[in-house]
């Protein structure tokens, strides 16, 4: 398995590394202390193309594979793991959703705006008494003529306070089980739709996280994303797609953290040396590497075997 660079993905790797030591660099510590989301950041991420890394060109988007994702939320979270989040949500949990299960009409109203960066995205499934038990949800939504009226609530709603897009689940027929789950797209200033509280957080501090109130919410039946029985589907298969983002923002965490274990090392003396110099700091720094190294392996074989088609939900 061959998991070489091409020149492509080393060109993104090297842009996105400059945009992240040159800018999120600069204040990532202080937005964190401050929970402050940072708004131009994302705006030149979008500039960049870095918030539809996957989505193919003629909706606005980078057309890479998923290895190039994967390099992509790694080298922002090793400066910047709130960066690396609020990228790696908007490209897989919502773009690729919509560029995969969604209509045309849906794809240039939505997916252009979000791959290009026009537009945030947040993905809502999580609630106060359920996970990411898509079959448990507790949110109703149910038919009134040509629109759906959504009750409910949403809990831990990554980029909640920012985006503009919203990807939202909600069972119609709960005596269908998973069969009644419905994926709609619920927009920003939608009567009945509320922003709940921000959360507190004890790290990641600079992405946004909070609730969601839904009170008689109604959205156009056109916004209904895929066939009405495929709402758990979908829910599955993006947070498969998301979950290779979310190890990939861990590595990037990982090798921040390394490369910080490092310098230290190198510049801490004791006994007339650096303390780099001692072979039990050695091999400190060797098992770290080597857990980093056999990590985005493991990643690779699950972006690979993804790109190939195959299975990749236990990889």
């Amino acid at each position: 398995m061959d998991f070489s660079y091409t020149e492509e993905q080393m060109m993104l790797r090297q842009t996105v590394r400059e945009f992240a030591e040159n800018e999120l660099a600069k204040d990532a510590a202080e937005r964190d202390e401050q929970e402050r989301f940072p708004k131009e950041h994302v705006q030149k991420m979008g500039e960049l193309g870095f918030l539809g890394i996957q989505v193919q060109p003629e909706y606005g988007g980078g057309g890479m594979d998923t290895i190039a994702y994967s390099l992509l939320i790694e080298e922002l979270s090793r400066v910047d793991a709130s960066a690396g989040v609020i990228a790696s949500v908007n490209n897989s949990l919502v773009c690729y959703g919509l560029e995969k299960f969604g209509s045309e009409e849906q794809k240039q109203k939505y997916l252009v705006p979000l791959a290009s960066g026009k537009k945030l995205g947040a993905f809502c499934l999580s609630e106060p008494s359920t996970g990411s038990d898509a079959s448990s949800l507790q949110t109703t939504i149910v038919r009134e003529g040509d629109e759906y009226v959504i009750n409910g609530a949403k809990n831990f709603i990554t980029n909640g306070t920012q985006a503009d897009v919203y990807i939202v689940f909600a069972t119609e027929d709960k005596s269908a089980g998973h069969k009644g789950v419905r994926c709609v797209i619920v927009e920003r200033d939608t009567p009945g739709f509320e922003i709940g509280k921000k959360e507190k957080k004890l790290g990641i501090r600079s992405s946004d996280t909070c609730s969601l109130l839904f009170d008689d919410c109604r959205v156009p039946v056109g916004n209904l994303v895929g066939e009405p029985q495929h709402g758990f589907r979908i829910a599955l298969s993006v947070l498969d797609k998301g979950r290779i983002g979310i190890a990939s923002q861990a590595l990037g965490i990982a090798v921040g953290a390394f490369d910080a274990a490092v310098s230290y090392a190198k510049e801490r003396e004791q006994f007339g040396r650096p303390i780099a110099k001692f072979q039990a700091i050695q091999f400190m720094l060797a098992e770290m590497d080597l857990r980093i190294q056999a990590t985005r392996l493991l990643i690779y074989e699950a972006a690979s075997r993804k790109d190939a088609g195959l299975d990749f939900s236990i990889h």
